[in-house]
């Protein structure tokens, strides 16, 4: 038995290291020189589904995530990461291959972009100016909530300041009126936009300026990519903006490749942890949160050995948190309602993977040189990412899917040997289980074939160029990193699993059902994505704890 740690942290992905690491540095702030932070993760080493592996002799894959845009700016300044060897390397250019014709190309430039628009629409072109004021307004009134704990409206009382809810949640009334008093200044219009927006499909949000039906393919790419949804279902145009608002270098919406793959931010975010004080063990799985008279007040590894603390907080999802790690029967003698919640959480999986080690540089139909410098969205329009969709929708993988590649070596050579390439394909449906039951190898290679086959209709030659290739469903990410089915958000980002109600309703803000529990993960607000701002958001929180003598 192991006690006299401050916090201990389930899982050491990127979230879990961001919090360990506010909360070291955040001790003198509390009335101690330091919190003592462990960080327990069961894999081999720390990152989550943000790592760098050699899968292929001289080829490093970013095995999971891909690429770098919504870690927030705070946060690399905070931790100093640049100094810990994190370099994004920022690409300006998102494009769509057409094996008929020519293809569409949209850069971080808007004036280039309003220029490639008008080849194919003058509309469009035109068009482009009022949509991305829109999306930039939606921007602006969404960025401010990501570094702020969630206000519960259901818990505001006007006449008492700080009341405490009955989970012991604390109530942040200026939050509220912060954001009402920023939704007030929209104007009449906008504010009836942005009610509109945010149950709206992809699909109807782009029907309202653009008419070039691949041009709405590639824009509604980041609407669908890891939602168990289509371009016509509510709620995707959300999902387009969650992918927005990102930055690189200050550049609103711009995307870039870490250097040395996508570990590099876990190892530059465990080195500022490290560094600060925390203690990190890897190959330790966590088997258990020991609860104790409606308190958290320790862990139990696979191993058998007990590790307790004054606070406990999972870096998990929501469902595999609430399901695997903690008793039924310490949540009943909580609120009977919360297992229930856990059970209904929408969490399910609709993304797999490829990584592929490649001889050369493939050239993409319709589209120039460079287009391999950035993403290329194979998708086409609404009509063939839906009937993609549908093949999810029924129990199979898309036989035809929208792929998302990347081919981060053009700007990084460290990732594979000198004239070799690394490519990166995020795929667009696969399910996490089939209609025949579980995935088998016959399967799973006959949807690796039929990706590949995608590609090389929209890129001739590129199977030649294939010297490895690195298949994942669902399953295997669920296996591998511990994200339920494998989903990459922990879970939907609907409008009924976000802000206050993310994860679940009266717990989106951190604190668990427990005292001294607490969640820091994606399943928590502002959602999934390499963001960091869950686990800085939820140490804030705990060190308001801490200093109020809350955490015993």
């Amino acid at each position: 038995m192991q006690q006299g740690y401050d916090a201990i942290i389930i899982g050491g992905g990127h979230n879990g290291l961001t919090c360990a690491a506010y909360l070291a540095k955040g001790g003198e702030k509390v009335g101690k020189n330091k919190l003592k932070v462990l960080v327990l993760e069961r894999r081999e080493k720390v990152g989550g589904a943000a790592v760098s592996e050699e899968k292929y002799p001289g080829f490093i894959y970013s095995t999971c995530s891909y690429v770098c845009s919504l870690l927030r700016p705070e946060i690399f300044r905070f931790l100093d990461l640049p100094r810990h060897g994190l370099q994004v390397i920022p690409y300006d250019i998102n494009s769509a291959p057409n094996p008929e014709g020519e293809g569409i190309i949209y850069y971080n430039d808007h004036d280039r972009t309003r220029e490639s628009l008008r080849r194919h629409s003058i509309r469009d072109a035109e068009a482009y100016d009022e949509y991305a004021v829109e999306i930039s307004r939606h921007c602006r009134f969404i960025k401010r909530m990501l570094l702020m704990t969630p206000p519960d409206p259901t818990q505001i009382n006007p006449f008492v300041q700080n009341r405490i809810n009955p989970w012991g949640h604390r109530e942040d009334l200026d939050g509220l009126l912060r954001i009402a008093r920023e939704f007030g200044q929209l104007g009449e219009r906008h504010m009836y936009d942005m009610i509109r927006f945010w149950s709206m499909s992809v699909a109807d949000f782009l029907d309202q300026y653009f008419e070039t039906p691949r041009w709405k393919g590639l824009a509604a790419a980041s609407s669908i990519i890891g939602t168990a949804l289509g371009p016509y279902s509510p709620g995707t145009a959300y999902v387009l903006l969650h992918h927005y608002m990102g930055e690189v270098d200050g550049q609103i919406g711009a995307w870039g490749f870490a250097r040395g793959g996508m570990g590099s931010v876990s190892k530059a975010i465990a080195a500022a942890a490290v560094e600060a004080g925390v203690e990190i063990r890897v190959d330790a799985e966590v088997d258990k949160i020991i609860v104790r008279n409606g308190k958290a007040v320790g862990v139990a590894l696979k191993s058998g050995e007990e590790i307790y603390g004054r606070s406990i907080v999972s870096n998990a999802d929501p469902k595999r948190t609430y399901l695997k790690l903690i008793d039924k029967g310490d949540l009943d003698a909580i609120d009977p309602d919360i297992h229930r919640y856990a059970r209904n959480y929408k969490i399910r999986g609709s993304s797999g993977k490829l990584n592929i080690a490649l001889d050369g540089l493939p050239e993409f139909a319709g589209l120039g040189k460079e287009a391999a410098y950035g993403t290329v969205d194979i998708g086409g329009d609404f009509d063939y990412i839906e009937r993609a969709f549908d093949d999810y929708k029924y129990g199979s993988w898309s036989k035809r899917p929208f792929l998302d590649c990347v081919i981060p070596t053009t700007v990084d050579p460290t990732m594979a040997p000198p004239g070799k390439h690394f490519m990166s394909v995020f795929v667009q449906y696969v399910p996490y289980q089939l209609a025949e039951g579980p995935w088998t190898p016959e399967m799973k290679g006959q949807y690796e074939k039929d990706v590949l086959d995608t590609i090389e209709l929209h890129a001739p030659g590129f199977r030649k160029l294939v010297l490895h290739v690195q298949c994942r469903t669902p399953w295997d990410i669920e296996n591998e990193v511990g994200m339920t089915e494998g989903n990459i958000f922990h879970g939907e980002l609907t409008l009924d699993q976000l802000l206050f109600n993310r994860p679940f309703p009266g717990m989106g803000q951190y604190r668990g059902p427990f005292d001294n529990f607490y969640m820091c993960g994606s399943g928590t607000h502002p959602g999934g994505g390499v963001m960091g701002a869950p686990g800085a958001n939820a140490a804030t929180e705990m060190l308001k704890d801490f200093k109020r003598g809350v955490v015993q």
